[in-house]
């Protein structure tokens, strides 16, 4: 099979496409035929070496898939045709850029029906990270008030749709050619981060989704008891200690594998209430410009590899 893999850390031209073995499958494993695969900001910063989150090279990074399952090993939960997605092992390697991926089987779903491979793929780790945050950590529900920070990217435009879907009050923070599109998404307010200090317009937060480690001003935002939800200053204990003892709850998320989930954000795809947006696709053979878009910062939505 073909995977694109690194064998050392560096720009986008580290990545290079190999033929090398099919996985072999153990007890409860899944080998999915992969249709196509996402690209995240943290696949760009395992590449470069700014997160040795796999330790030394070589290794093949990606994580997000969805495609078609190919084989099974004994107890596996899926069977031969089956069509599923996920973000299998994280954060240990999966090398999602590639022709076949094998699994553990409770860490992939079946794939929303109504989205194409490209599309589901661009769920997993992105709307887990939404997910985890806003649902399983804040307990986001109806009349709550939720700001998110980087409302157009790849978390933060699935972050607003999980939160309207949950009967929240949406105010989102993006630059002002993107607002039409964040409004396009649900967002009740959206307001320019670079032309405005949210902190001086915004208050009486309930959740704030901050996924630009801008906690300590966030925290001024939100209300007594409220939650500060971050997936980059997780492990700032700086930050956790402030938050605590200005009365808030601090929820720190390192997104993880969970099939339970996946089945859940299936469910809101298809009833019509969240729905990805790709950015641009392109082939497995251009994995390093796939990273050059996403490591500009100016996406909208995912980029994504398509497999065939």
């Amino acid at each position: 099979m073909r995977a694109v893999i690194q064998k050392s850390f560096g720009g986008p031209e580290v990545l290079e496409v190999v033929e090398t073995e099919k996985p072999e499958l153990l007890s409860g494993e899944v080998l999915v035929r992969v249709k196509a695969s996402a690209i995240n900001p943290v696949d760009v910063a395992v590449r470069s070496g700014a997160f040795p989150l796999l330790g030394q090279p070589p290794f093949g990074v990606g994580w997000d898939i969805s495609g078609v399952v190919e084989a099974t090993g004994p107890g596996a939960r899926y069977e031969v045709g089956e069509e599923v997605y996920g973000m299998p092992f994280f954060p240990r390697a999966a090398t999602g850029y590639a022709e076949y991926v094998a699994t553990p089987s409770r860490q992939v779903a079946r794939k929303p029906k109504s989205l194409s491979h490209v599309e589901a793929a661009a769920l997993p780790l992105a709307a887990l990270t939404a997910w985890q945050g806003l649902v399983d950590k804040a307990g986001v529900k109806e009349g709550d008030r939720v700001l998110v920070h980087r409302a157009a990217g790849g978390v933060g435009h699935l972050a607003v749709q999980i939160a309207k879907a949950r009967g929240a009050y949406v105010i989102a923070l993006a630059s002002a050619a993107k607002h039409d599109y964040v409004k396009s998404l649900g967002a009740d307010e959206v307001i320019d981060y670079r032309t405005t200090d949210f902190t001086q317009v915004v208050q009486d937060v309930d959740i704030v989704f901050d996924s630009v480690a801008d906690g300590e001003r966030s925290l001024r935002v939100l209300k007594w008891g409220g939650t500060l939800v971050t997936i980059l200053e997780h492990m700032n204990p700086e930050l956790e200690a402030a938050v605590k003892a200005a009365g808030r709850r601090f929820a720190g998320i390192s997104v993880e594998p969970d099939y339970a989930a996946l089945e859940q954000i299936a469910e809101l795809v298809d009833a019509g209430e969240l729905t990805p947006t790709i950015a641009e696709t392109l082939p497995l053979e251009e994995a390093g410009k796939a990273h050059e878009i996403v490591a500009s910062g100016q996406v909208v939505g995912k980029v994504v590899l398509t497999v065939e």
